[in-house]
């Protein structure tokens, strides 16, 4: 028999354009279910649970649900808080004066630790609760998942922003290097790999976490490309390492911002891409020039994916059918079934928290500066439906009269 309480939604870590799908597809399916008394949202994640900040969602409308679900980034708003056994212990106490009997967690790899920890105790204190993770990262790096939701849309931009780069590079050439978020996994730089279509389309090089990081085999890389296109597009993962495994980024820049779990800072800086521009301008003459994506790829309001979009809901939907039915903690997974189409299952939490997943091998080119097909048939449907192809003048060219060059 199902437990009879109320539910608990909060949100954690960096937004996604998809994550509020999910927080609705909660939301909608919980509603439904006549042993769910109420349905609340936590304001700033786990840190809005401590302190109570709660919102009554069961008394929202549908209608303003669904136009919620159609804007990118955290509705509940997000924190950074990595919370340890005492900070999960003060988690606990709250839910079970509320009589919070499900609780919702949408999230990465820390955030299933919370529900983790957050479950544990309950067991101890023998209260009824179920505990669920919800998956959620741009990054694509959680155990155990085919993908995560919120990926495929952060891909898509970085697609149709290399696809942008390669016409504005086209037309004035020189060299051009994207730093693209991903700390320790490569998936969403790799993504910019799709948006070759023709065989001199950029990027022309491709740099991920996964392979160690040599500035001098990346000169010589580029000099490589310039000389046969006369241009160079280059994708870099904010995350690369040098052989000793230390971010490039930590190797060129002192009194780095470091976050709530002890990692470096690394979207609220350009030291990366200005370090590689510099260093190319010791080698190579041109136009050397540099962005960093920063938050851009996270939430970018006009660059969803339909597939993404409607994963995310369903992540959602799943995780009360999951506690309600099954009554069981773990951690909603995605896996990849026929081409293309996905299920959904429940997961031990253990085999999700705290762990990260890396770009496979088989997705890497062997000089480890570019993506293989086996990625571009991966990433491709995540990507959705109506991604813009690019096209080029096809006209011959005019016999030269005065020039014979």
């Amino acid at each position: 028999m199902s437990l009879t309480g109320k539910v608990l939604i909060a949100q954690g870590g960096g937004p996604t354009a998809v994550i509020n799908q999910t927080l609705v597809g909660v939301i909608q399916e919980a509603r439904k279910y006549d042993q769910i008394t109420k349905v609340y949202g936590a304001v700033n994640g786990v840190e809005g649970i401590v302190k109570e900040e709660f919102l009554d969602l069961t008394q929202e409308t549908t209608h303003n649900l669904e136009q919620v679900a159609l804007c990118p980034s955290s509705a509940l708003f997000s924190t950074r808080i990595k919370p340890d056994k005492e900070f999960c212990q003060k988690i606990f106490k709250v839910l079970a004066v509320h009589d919070i009997r499900y609780f919702f967690y949408i999230g990465g790899n820390d955030s299933a630790d919370t529900v983790r920890i957050v479950s544990e105790e309950a067991k101890l204190a023998n209260y009824d609760m179920v505990c669920i993770h919800i998956p959620k990262t741009i990054d694509n790096d959680l155990r155990e998942n085919d993908h995560t939701p919120g990926y495929g849309s952060a891909a898509r931009f970085v697609v149709q922003a290399f696809k942008g780069i390669n016409l504005d590079v086209k037309a004035l050439p020189g060299i051009y290097i994207g730093v693209v978020m991903g700390r320790d996994a490569g998936f969403l730089t790799a993504a910019s790999g799709l948006a070759q279509e023709f065989n001199d389309d950029g990027p022309h090089l491709i740099y991920l976490p996964e392979r160690p990081f040599h500035m001098n085999q990346f000169v010589e890389d580029v000099k490589e490309v310039y000389a046969k296109y006369g241009r160079c597009i280059i994708a870099v993962s904010e995350g690369i390492r040098g052989e000793d495994g230390q971010l490039l980024v930590a190797s060129l820049k002192k009194d780095l911002e470091i976050d709530p779990h002890g990692n470096v800072s690394l979207s609220g800086t350009g030291a990366v891409g200005e370090a590689l521009v510099a260093e190319l301008k010791k080698h190579i003459s041109g136009r050397i020039r540099c962005d960093t994506f920063g938050y851009l790829q996270r939430s970018f309001f006009e660059c969803v994916s339909d597939v993404d979009r409607n994963e995310a809901r369903e992540v959602g939907e799943r995780a009360v059918q999951f506690a309600v039915w099954g009554g069981k903690n773990g951690s909603v997974t995605i896996e990849r079934t026929g081409n293309y189409s996905v299920d959904y299952h429940l997961t031990e939490l253990s085999r999700v928290a705290r762990l990260a997943k890396s770009m496979p091998d088989e997705f890497i080119n062997e000089k480890g500066n570019h993506i293989t097909d086996d990625f571009r048939l991966y990433c491709r449907p995540l990507l959705g439906s109506g991604v813009r192809g690019t096209a080029k003048l096809r006209a011959p060219r005019v016999p030269k009269l005065l020039s014979k060059e």
